[in-house]
């Protein structure tokens, strides 16, 4: 007897409807990057969530990781990919780490991504998962990320996963001119979705909405 393609492939997937739905919301919310949405149908949240979580992990809200941190709800997760712009050429550093989803977003839209997380057992764990995914053109490291990582700079796309009150320097300086930093900016319980592209003279400074991150700790962000 013959199965259906489609049927055959949910069965071995179960969370395949439930991926497609959240592509669904992605949509409605205004997501219109196909690069994106492609990517965020391929990779499993669920793998990027603890246990206890999975039933949830295409909901549109973020999730507890442990160490006080949580993975962003993918439509954040879409828009920050969005406004990066990326190109298969390009290579992203990535701040805040986490989980690592969002690393694997980035891994299938670029040719490399350089991700840093200043919690060792949150990177320790990221690496895993990207492994056992196979993305093997990420580097995670861990460290300060306000600063940087100058051994692969300048880099086409930067990426802040936490709130900022303000703008880091050393971000900046790190960009190609024409890069791309996007950083959700301002108070510690709420900030604004800013983007960064870098120019010859003056730089462009967009702002795309409210949000809610935790801080970014560092020398250039909020103290410990």
């Amino acid at each position: 007897m013959r199965t259906n393609g489609a049927k055959a492939k949910s069965l071995n997937d179960p969370f395949a409807e439930a991926r497609r739905r959240m592509i669904a919301v992605l949509r409605r919310k205004g997501i219109t990057d196909e690069r994106v949405l492609a990517a965020m149908a391929k990779i499993p949240r669920h793998v990027f969530v603890e246990e206890k979580f999975r039933s949830q992990a295409y909901e549109d809200r973020p999730l507890p990781i442990g160490c006080g941190q949580t993975i962003s709800q993918p439509f954040m997760v879409a828009l920050m990919t969005q406004l990066l712009d990326l190109r298969p050429e390009d290579r992203v550093l990535e701040i805040g780490g986490g989980s690592g989803y969002h690393t694997a977003i980035l891994a299938s839209l670029a040719r490399q991504v350089v991700s840093i997380e200043r919690i060792p057992e949150l990177a320790e764990k990221a690496a895993a998962r990207l492994a056992q995914l196979g993305l093997d053109n990420v580097i995670v490291t861990v460290g300060d990320g306000t600063t940087g990582w100058s051994p692969l700079a300048p880099y086409d796309a930067i990426l802040v996963a936490a709130g900022s009150p303000d703008i880091p320097q050393p971000l900046i300086d790190q960009l190609h001119i024409g890069g791309r930093l996007v950083i959700p900016v301002g108070e510690e319980r709420l900030q604004r979705l800013i983007r960064v592209i870098k120019g010859e003279r003056e730089n462009r400074i967009e702002d795309h909405g409210g949000c809610v991150f935790v801080k970014l700790l560092g020398q250039h962000g909020w103290e410990e």
